[in-house]
């Protein structure tokens, strides 16, 4: 067994954009992303003491995870909006203009950003245990067993909702494919 490291921000700082990546897949708030990975930091540094030098990302996600449930649990039936200056900014991202490349033509800019539109919606209809399965894995390129891991569930689960979840999104982005 490998020592646990001396310092916090060894273990867990460099792992903020995976967190923030999947609270934000999760709640799909920028603002509720923040608040829960900011808790989930607080949480992991209140108990970094229990940390066993396993694998750190592993274990951030899960925390992760756990605060976004609990997050959504608590906020159940609320529905707010944001009126802040960051709105727009989060508009022009879920059209997909911060993915046009410059150099590109304006048909090969719109293509992307259709595409990188049609998969966000498409991964947002999925249910949340597919859809905090299939970002891990293809996202955060997490491997089955800390997917299992994180998400408190036997291999053969993760494998069983990576399909299922990869079946709809053929089925939501390819519906011609299907009868």
């Amino acid at each position: 067994m490998t020592p646990v490291p001396e310092s916090f921000e060894a273990v867990a700082l460099v792992h903020l954009d995976a967190a923030y990546s999947l609270a934000h897949w999760l709640l799909r708030d920028r603002h509720a992303a923040e608040d829960v990975v900011q808790e989930a930091m607080l949480r992991a540094l209140k108990y970094f003491h229990t940390y066993k030098a396993l694998n750190a990302r592993a274990w951030i996600l899960q925390i992760v995870r756990n605060v976004a449930y609990q997050h959504a649990r608590l906020a159940r039936g609320e529905s707010t909006v944001s009126i802040d200056s960051d709105a727009d900014s989060d508009r022009a991202a879920l059209r997909g203009e911060a993915l046009i490349d410059p150099a590109d033509d304006p048909e090969a800019a719109l293509l992307k950003t259709r595409a990188h539109v049609e998969l966000s919606v498409a991964l947002q209809l999925l249910p949340v245990e597919l859809r905090e399965c299939i970002v891990l894995r293809e996202l955060e390129e997490m491997s089955y067993k800390e997917i299992a891991q994180i998400t408190d569930t036997p291999i053969g689960t993760v494998m069983s909702r990576l399909w299922r979840a990869r079946q709809q999104l053929l089925k939501t982005l390819i519906p011609e494919s299907y009868p």
